[in-house]
């Protein structure tokens, strides 16, 4: 452990933020080359919204990680803001390209379709963290404060992964297993004292 602990402070953070928006960029080139299937403007959608997830869900590991002697707490804020960014832009697809920013359709859309509101629910809860992950916010709200307004991730990543499950309309594999994963990091941070008081 204390070799990768090593390693990960030689890694700049700069690496993380590049190979975070790889996916974006690879994203760009799928649609200007027509590689995303029949449908692409739902296929830029789901592609979005389970990065944003999965950035999500990998910012909450760091905490475990570091109670088993793996400490990567200074790549967290990266993976917070790229979960902002991308969930942002899943967003942001789905008004723009998918309703055509037809706002009685939209309005429509979310009254039918309540899972749309639990990811809404889901994004404002991180657009607060994204706008204090700066040393500069830290320092105006103090460590205290700023360290519980940034459990709001947890409910953001519920949100999240209840948004997917509803979405897939049913009992599969995979959106059940992005629902046990942030279970389980919930339950990590009621279970331990210690990141109860963090």
């Amino acid at each position: 452990m204390q070799r990768l602990n090593a390693f990960a402070r030689k890694v700049p953070t700069a690496v993380v933020w590049a190979g975070g928006l790889l996916p974006l960029a690879w994203l760009v080139w799928a649609t200007a080359a027509n590689q995303l299937g029949p449908d692409p403007v739902k296929g830029i959608e789901l592609r979005l919204g389970l990065w944003g997830l999965q950035f999500l869900i990998a910012s909450l590991c760091i905490t475990p990680l570091r109670q088993i002697g793996l400490n990567l707490i200074r790549f967290r804020r990266a993976l917070g803001v790229l979960a902002f960014v991308y969930i942002a832009l899943h967003l942001s697809a789905w008004v723009v390209l998918d309703m055509g920013l037809r706002w009685s359709e939209i309005t429509a859309d979310l009254i039918k379709r309540p899972y749309i509101i639990i990811g809404m629910v889901g994004l404002l809860c991180l657009a607060p963290l994204a706008a204090t992950s700066t040393n500069a916010a830290i320092r105006r709200l103090g460590p205290l404060k700023w360290k519980r307004l940034h459990r709001l991730a947890y409910v953001a990543g519920a949100a999240g992964a209840l948004h997917f499950v509803i979405l897939v309309k049913g009992w599969q594999l995979e959106s059940l297993l992005y629902a046990a994963a942030v279970a389980a990091l919930l339950l990590f941070r009621l279970w331990s004292p210690r990141t109860r008081l963090a």
